[in-house]
């Protein structure tokens, strides 16, 4: 079978969001370019780890050669992900380049796949790029629609559920059971 590509060059439309209730909900990516629109779901962690990994490589860019930090102009996005949203694939690898040509910005997000066991022993990682099978979704932005999609990951992640400020763990509406308090619950600081 051969693999699948999800590819989007200058999206009109590349956000972070999520379905559900904080402390319920499902993160996604999605891209949308006219009719054609891609959902793929992933972690908080994988959103978060890929926002803030846009900010320091476009950090780097602006270092190396020698410009200011390019700065998203204009309103944040702060829509809803569009409708209706199906999974393509649950998000597995990601990884991020810099095209110095184009001035781009590439994501690529791998599909998680089952690999063999004795690979996924040695190398996950490895074995899920090696693999022909894995669907792909690449997203080619530019240096100001990543900053705009490093701002809004950055506020949708900080939407969620408050942290415990003893133990770090995130505090649910009814509160929640504290380990560094000995067990008791701790509620929600007003």
């Amino acid at each position: 079978m051969a693999r699948v590509v999800h590819s989007y060059d200058d999206p009109d439309r590349f956000v972070a969001g999520t379905v559900g209730e904080p402390g319920a909900r499902t993160f996604f990516l999605q891209a949308r370019a006219g009719t054609r629109m891609t959902s793929v779901a992933c972690e908080k962690e994988q959103v978060m780890a890929l926002a803030e990994r846009l900010d320091v490589m476009l950090d780097e860019v602006a270092r190396r050669f020698d410009r200011d930090p390019v700065t998203p102009v204009g309103a944040d996005d702060t829509d809803p992900l569009e409708q209706p949203i199906e999974e393509e694939f649950r998000a597995g690898t990601m990884t991020l380049a810099w095209e110095a040509d184009a001035e781009k910005v590439v994501i690529e997000v791998f599909a998680v796949v089952a690999a063999d066991p004795a690979e996924e022993e040695s190398d996950p990682v490895a074995a899920a790029l090696e693999s022909d099978d894995a669907e792909v979704f690449i997203v080619r932005i530019s240096e100001e629609q990543a900053r705009a999609f490093a701002r809004r990951a950055v506020a949708l992640v900080a939407s969620g559920r408050p942290t415990c400020p003893f133990c770090g763990r995130p505090i649910d509406p009814e509160g929640h059971i504290c380990p560094r308090a000995n067990g008791y619950r701790r509620h929600v600081p007003e």
